[in-house]
């Protein structure tokens, strides 16, 4: 089940695009050996941690020898490695990309940061708004005449890290079925969050985006593609760029299209937004999205993550389900063919050790050496 049955990878467990990169791989079908530190506390949140889903855990101190040997063995096994820690760190503890792949030359050694392996950052500290304020992309987020707005840490974090890492993973899985050969992963999440902005950079390169925030088709700047407030203090999103969907907006919010400024003169945008403005406020976001329902008008109710899982339209596709009794975001994408189960729960750090030893060939003997040296918990 799934189209990356068969396949196992190893993740040092961490958090963030790390763990976010490892369940897109488990979601897919791939078996995640996450590796936790043995002096992890298991506790009931460890449960709720959807974003750990369909994994197994091993807990080891990568400070004894004995577990570095272990981990080293896992190798020869896996088909991938998931680590997200500084440069170096994997290479004191003796598990660099050297040491795996030479126990396993067609191993894909998947790293994950935010500035890379290499360069003057390289081996300072960061987080999704740093990485995203390098990269030129926090700079083109937020409205007209205020500061750059960050969204949340979905932009450098998960999709220009994790998501970034498991496509960088895929294809070299996929590379490898043609050499034979495995090779390292250089995940940077500041050139995932510039990759991310292709098209603006496309846009600005041919003179339709403006540097200026909130000036721009996509930035606010437009009147047809902003956020508006409804009488119940609710908000919806309007997107209705083409010439078409303008006019079905149109219609639906009662306006005479010959009485108003052409959709594209830039100068009047702002006199349009607050007739917008004033013409949302006069009705609930209920009574909105039942005018706009069926329509071509680009008009939807901005939904609270609650509000999103009871949607109809995500109900009817299963887009949101339950791991742990915790709702969260179903698996993406679909498949006609190799269909995705449903992952196992998040598990505690170390409950699985001694099936995924034992799995791995260790015997009983060896996995109780581990637990005498205190290397395995």
């Amino acid at each position: 089940m799934g189209p990356l049955q068969g396949f196992k990878i190893i993740e040092f467990a961490g958090i963030g695009p790390g763990p976010f990169c490892a369940m897109l791989l488990a979601d897919m079908g791939a078996e995640i050996i996450r590796i936790d530190r043995s002096s992890a506390q298991p506790n009931d949140a460890d449960r709720g941690n959807v974003s750990a889903r369909g994994r197994r855990s091993i807990a080891l101190d990568l400070k004894k020898p004995q577990a570095v040997a272990a981990v080293l063995r896992l190798c020869r096994q896996a088909d991938g490695l998931i680590e997200g820690f500084r440069p170096g760190v994997m290479e004191r503890l003796g598990l660099g990309p050297s040491e795996c792949l030479r126990e396993n030359p067609r191993l894909v050694y998947g790293r994950m940061t935010g500035w890379g392996q290499t360069g003057p950052l390289s081996h300072t500290a960061g987080h999704d708004i740093n990485y995203l304020a390098i990269s030129g992309s926090l700079y083109m987020l937020g409205r007209a005449n205020e500061k750059p707005a960050p969204p949340l840490n979905l932009v450098a974090d998960m999709g220009g890290g994790g998501m970034l890492l498991a496509f960088g993973m895929v294809c070299a899985l996929l590379e490898r079925q043609k050499s034979g050969h495995g090779q390292s992963v250089d995940a940077a999440m500041v050139e995932g969050a510039a990759l991310l902005a292709t098209s603006i950079y496309a846009r600005r390169a041919t003179g339709f985006w403006r540097d200026e925030r909130g000036s721009n088709l996509l930035d606010t700047g437009a009147h047809f593609y902003e956020i508006y407030e409804t009488s119940d203090r609710r908000y919806v999103a309007v997107g209705a760029i083409e010439p078409q969907f303008y006019a079905a907006l149109l219609k639906g919010m009662g306006l005479d299209a010959a009485a108003l400024p052409q959709q594209m003169e830039r100068a009047r945008w702002p006199q349009m937004k607050a007739l917008f403005a004033d013409v949302f406020r006069s009705k609930t976001r209920a009574e909105w999205t039942a005018i706009f329902d069926g329509t071509d008008a680009c008009v939807a109710p901005v939904l609270s993550p609650l509000e999103a899982a009871a949607h109809e339209h995500n109900r009817a596709r299963g887009s949101f389900t339950q791991t742990a009794g915790v709702l969260r975001p179903a698996a993406a994408p679909r498949f006609s063919r190799t269909a995705l189960e449903t992952p196992s729960d998040p598990p505690l750090p170390g409950e699985q050790s001694e099936a995924v030893l034992a799995d791995f060939g260790f015997a009983a003997e060896e996995i109780a050496l581990l637990r005498r040296a205190r290397a395995l918990t």
